[in-house]
């Protein structure tokens, strides 16, 4: 069977329609010591700040240790600044989110940025432009920064320059997927390993957007083929690694921009103090810094990406070109809308979130998905099915906890269904890997291999039944 178009006919929306009614107590704040979802966070107060460029966006939470740091005043990036500055980071992936976020703040907080990528035309565009623009876009208007003070090293051909510079360097962030991390993890281990325990720890940040990214980095870091037994008894006298939630929509950018980035100008970047307990964490402004971070990265990947991802699959399977355009459907609206009253309930009453504060955090996430200035194809959000389809991933992550707590979660599983539905797509080698499991797997072994569920887990059921409809559709259209 060769690479298919995509067939709408093959969306049914009576398969995956979520139920217009939910239990009277989701509308109530619910206290997290009686709630079965509920475990100790330590909580003082359950409201998580927003940042943003827009004041307007900016949370009114009362608690000061949980509000943002000040936004970066871009306008203070000076592009004709003639001292270099005295703290350096190096940052993996010298893509749009590396470029046009993290660099960004790294810049403002007074390090030379030092970008490692393997595109040996990137790193010759970076090296040969001295200064690129990041430009904001919002419905209040269009805002733009300049950024200087930057050069690319070759990871893949120069790597004893970058080795020496991770050595070197105050912070190491990276922007790459989380499928990369252990192809990086290799370089930087051997510039900590270069470190003198006399130096102030190195910062490791990654900046993914994946659950506990950076832990999944050290791991890849401290493997015996990295990282030699007798330097892991130590290691954290050259290295910390923190992990960090991120929040950003950068969509596709003009294939004319060169270097130039446009993104969004709301932002939301939180990164887990702990591991600089006995030292101050590195200075970066923009970071909101936290002792318990599991809140942030599920508030975030479970709203934010489930919202995102929802509307771009069901978008595709509707024929809509971006996701601006799904928005405009009202029927795709709604079952984003319905996704994100499903994880909604598992957002408050496991984290002790306030329900007037996740619905007001809710429409704020679809207000900017629907950004008309951020158009994004649809194609391009719903790409990597296999891994956004996986057991801690936007779907299946919050529709398990749910499952198991007997709570409602069918808006999440037609999510998933337009997800599975999502193959051989132009462009997109996972949804090319995803059509051939789905046609010579049992529904079953799908559900095994690409969902990492079994049997056991109570949302399994339901999964299985999502596979064998889109399998019979497949099968039917093909004959």
């Amino acid at each position: 069977m060769g690479p298919q178009t995509r067939k709408p006919e093959l969306y049914k929306s009576k398969d995956c329609a979520a139920p217009l009614f939910f239990r009277p107590f989701f509308l109530s704040t619910i206290p997290i010591r009686r709630h079965p979802f509920s475990r100790p966070l330590n909580f003082e107060n359950p409201a998580y700040p927003l940042s943003s460029t827009c004041p307007s966006l900016q949370s009114s939470s009362p608690n000061p240790q949980l509000q943002p740091q000040p936004n970066p005043t871009f306008a203070n990036m000076s592009s004709g600044s003639s001292s270099a500055p005295s703290k350096k980071a190096v940052h993996f992936g010298a893509g749009n989110i590396g470029r046009g976020f993290v660099a960004c703040f790294l810049h403002q907080s007074g390090y030379e940025v030092i970008f490692a990528d393997v595109n040996d035309k990137t790193v010759n565009k970076i090296n040969s432009i001295k200064s690129y623009k990041v430009i904001e876009v919002g419905s209040e208007g269009t805002s733009e920064s300049v950024i200087t003070n930057y050069r690319a090293i070759n990871s893949k051909t120069n790597e004893y320059e970058l080795v020496k510079e991770i050595s070197e360097a105050d912070i190491v962030t990276c922007a790459v997927g989380p499928n990369v991390l252990k192809f990086i993890a290799p370089l930087i281990a051997k510039g900590i390993s270069k470190r003198s325990n006399d130096q102030t720890p190195l910062a490791v940040i990654a900046c993914e957007n994946a659950i506990n990214a950076t832990d999944t980095l050290a791991e890849f870091i401290k493997a015996p083929e990295n990282t030699p037994l007798e330097e892991l008894e130590d290691i954290d006298k050259r290295a910390r690694f923190a992990n960090s939630a991120i929040d950003r929509i950068v969509p596709a950018q003009d294939p004319s921009a060169g270097l130039d980035v446009k993104l969004e100008k709301f932002y939301e970047w939180v990164v887990d103090r702990t591991p600089f307990k006995d030292h101050k964490p590195p200075k970066i402004e923009g970071i909101h810094w936290v002792d318990n971070l599991e809140p942030f990265i599920e508030r975030k990947l479970y709203t934010v990406n489930t919202g995102h991802a929802t509307a771009a699959y069901h978008g595709y399977n509707r024929r809509k070109s971006t996701v601006y355009d799904a928005l405009q459907d009202r029927s795709i609206q709604d079952e984003v809308k319905k996704a994100l009253k499903n994880t909604a309930e598992l957002i408050t009453q496991k984290h002790g979130i306030d329900q007037k504060e996740q619905n007001e955090y809710v429409e704020k996430i679809v207000r900017r998905i629907s950004n008309p200035h951020l158009e994004d194809a649809v194609e391009r959000v719903g790409r990597a099915p296999l891994r956004k389809l996986s057991r801690k991933e936007r779907f299946i992550g919050p529709a398990a906890q749910l499952a198991e707590h007997g709570k409602d979660c069918s808006a999440l599983m037609g999510a998933a269904e337009m997800a599975f539905r999502f193959q051989n797509v132009e462009g997109d080698a996972e949804s090319a890997e995803l059509a051939k499991i789905m046609e010579v797997n049992t529904p079953e072994d799908v559900v095994k291999q690409v969902c990492g569920l079994q049997p056991s887990d109570k949302i399994f059921p339901q999964v299985v039944e999502v596979v064998k409809r889109v399998q019979a559709d497949t099968q039917e259209s093909d004959e």
